[in-house]
C-alpha cells in the first residue's frame, strides 16, 4: 500500500511560481512511475509531469520550460516548482504513482496510488 499526501499551492497572479509537493509512504519501492495531474473545472485529468524510477523524466507540451518536477528519494517526496504560470495553468492537481512503468504517456488510468489533490489558482 501506498499513501500520498499532497501540500502547496494556492493563488498567485500571472507569472507567479509556486511548489507543489507530496509527501509518499508505505512501499515506495515497488513503484515505478510517480507524477503530477491536474484537472479543470469541467475538464478531463490529464498529467503534467512524471518521473519513472530509472529516472526519465517527462512533461505535457504546455508546461515545458516551466515547470520542473523532481524527487528526493531520501524524503520520499516528490515536487512539482512551477514558474511563470498562467490563467490557463488554473486546475485541482494531483500527485499520483503507480507499479507500472509509464514513460512518458501518461496515462491517468495506470495510475493506483493519488493524493488528495491541491487547488492552484492563477488570476489574470
Amino acid at each position: 500500500q501506498v499513501h500520498m499526501v499532497q501540500s502547496g499551492g494556492g493563488s498567485v497572479q500571472d507569472g507567479g511560481s509556486l511548489t507543489l509537493s507530496c509527501r509518499v509512504s508505505g512501499d515506495v519501492d515497488s513503484l515505478s512511475t510517480v507524477g503530477w495531474f491536474r484537472q479543470a473545472v469541467g475538464k478531463e485529468r490529464k498529467g503534467v509531469a512524471t518521473i519513472d524510477s530509472d529516472g526519465t523524466i517527462a512533461y505535457v507540451d504546455s508546461v515545458k520550460g516551466r515547470f520542473t518536477i523532481a524527487q528526493d528519494n531520501a524524503k520520499n517526496t516528490l515536487t512539482l516548482q512551477m514558474n511563470s504560470l498562467k490563467p490557463e495553468d488554473t486546475a485541482m492537481y494531483y500527485c499520483a504513482a503507480t507499479r507500472v512503468f509509464c514513460g512518458a504517456a501518461m496515462n491517468e488510468g495506470e495510475f493506483t496510488y493519488w493524493g488528495q489533490g491541491t487547488q492552484v489558482t492563477v488570476s489574470a
